[in-house]
């Protein structure tokens, strides 16, 4: 009989994200050692774009200092990928997980993040798939809807994936997205002929997209300030 797999989730609302790489910081260092079991971090940016580990700063195609005029920050990380751009409307999962612990080298656990916004997509009709050689994330046609760019130190990951539930996609035509040309970005609110639930809602639907992908059994609901310490939670 398998023993029961359990993922600890905290839904945080808008984060600044240098506060949450500050977060996940602290719980990569709790992974390692054993204090926490898996976590996923649930939550959305301000206005934000990042570059990853390959500084390709010729895809942010505005100067730095025209970011703050659109209300925007530009962060530099560890993480894979290219630059991508975050802000509100968009479900993002930070998962802080032991590769190790759950069987998974580094592409089955790419996929499986794909495989958690298709699922998703296909709860409301659109037809999403992962990109072809070179291409990134998640796709529909040609229109890009999910974003991944994750890390992976000593068997825990961080950073992770970003899912278009109705950003502003303006923000979008100031980079080249994840180092991709001629492609365009899309959201689930523009594919999509149904009625959107509340953000809420859609996220927690990422969430259990991503629990079924991996393969938990059990979810404890947590907050920011009890994470790092121990408590039960809600256990659902």
């Amino acid at each position: 009989m398998k023993s029961a797999r359990i993922i600890e989730v905290c839904r945080m609302g808008i984060v600044n994200y240098l506060d949450a790489l500050k977060l996940q910081e602290r719980l990569i260092a709790a992974r390692k050692s054993h204090k926490i079991p898996d976590t996923l971090l649930s939550l959305q940016h301000p206005p934000t774009y990042t570059l990853g580990k390959r500084r390709t700063d010729h895809n942010l195609l505005v100067p730095e200092s025209d970011l703050g005029k659109m209300g925007a920050k530009l962060y530099y990380t560890q993480r894979g990928g290219d630059v991508t751009f975050h802000g509100p409307h968009q479900a993002i999962l930070y998962p802080i997980i032991s590769l190790r612990d759950i069987g998974l080298g580094a592409r089955k656990y790419v996929e499986k993040l794909e495989l958690t916004m298709i699922e998703l997509a296909s709860l409301y009709g659109v037809r999403a798939c992962p990109g072809k050689s070179g291409e990134t994330g998640v796709w529909v046609s040609d229109r890009k809807i999910g974003a991944i760019g994750v890390r992976i130190s000593n068997g825990i990951t961080s950073h992770g994936l970003a899912f278009n539930i109705n950003p502003d996609l303006n923000y979008f035509k100031h980079i080249v997205p994840c180092g991709i040309e001629d492609k365009d970005v899309t959201s689930l609110k523009r594919e999509t002929d149904m009625v959107l639930p509340t953000e809420e809602a859609i996220e927690d639907q990422l969430i259990s997209c991503f629990v079924t992908q991996f393969g938990y059994t059990s979810i404890i609901w947590k907050d920011e300030e009890s994470l790092l310490c121990g408590d039960e939670g809600d256990t659902r």
